[in-house]
């Protein structure tokens, strides 16, 4: 049975950053498919800058151009906070046995103690930490998760078949150094910013973000 495999984020916009990352992380582990699952309120940040509506249309435009990535909506549908959490109990209340992977970048491993209900998270699915070449990931985890890594640690990616949740595995991909926060404040510029994000993101992207003006500079609603 493969097992179902998630990426959350804000996608805000959606940029090679996110879809390689994912894609990568898909070949990495033998996985036919990765769903991305958009955030409609996320807990760890400001509200994103773009309406749930158009970030779902970017994802869409962006996930095209990898046949092994889907979208899956359901945070989008979900009124309150996008919590994690409520969404693998989602994904393990309809299928108890399947293997349920949540993928996560390092720098976003190291906060899990700041997610809400972040150790039931363990129960629910395995971790897969997708890390950057040469870093070592256990260096420096704060005590409680430091105490996880080393209980659950594994570098058998079979043992992600053989369990529905509990495990932590670190897989290596290439890294990705695109940031969205870069791209917004790149084409808030205008003409000059918008220049220097070609090719950070898909160009069908950017054509949706040219189309409806969104990341526009402030100038432009004046």
């Amino acid at each position: 049975m493969e097992p179902v495999a998630v990426l959350g984020g804000t996608f805000d916009p959606v940029h090679y950053g996110h879809l390689r990352f994912a894609d990568d992380a898909r070949r990495a582990l033998g996985l036919s498919e990765v769903r991305l699952v958009p955030a409609r309120d996320p807990p760890h940040r400001e509200g994103p800058a773009a309406s749930a509506a158009d970030r779902l249309a970017m994802l869409r435009l962006g996930a095209a151009e990898f046949p092994g990535l889907a979208i899956d909506e359901r945070e989008l549908a979900r009124p309150g906070k996008s919590y994690t959490v409520l969404t693998l109990e989602e994904l393990r209340g309809e299928d108890p046995a399947r293997p349920l992977l949540l993928l996560v970048g390092a720098d976003a491993f190291r906060g899990l103690p700041t997610w809400h209900r972040w150790r039931e998270i363990f129960a629910l699915a395995h971790v897969v930490v997708v890390a950057r070449p040469g870093v070592a990931l256990a260096a420096d985890l704060p005590e409680p998760l430091a105490a996880e890594w080393h209980a659950r640690r594994t570098g058998d990616p079979a043992a992600l078949l053989s369990a529905p949740a509990g495990a932590i595995y670190e897989a290596r991909v290439s890294p990705q150094p695109i940031s969205a926060t870069v791209i917004r404040a790149q084409l808030a510029r205008g003409p000059a910013g918008r220049a220097a994000v070609d090719g950070l993101l898909p160009r069908d992207v950017l054509t949706y973000i040219d189309r409806h003006r969104l990341y526009s500079p402030p100038t432009d609603a004046t």
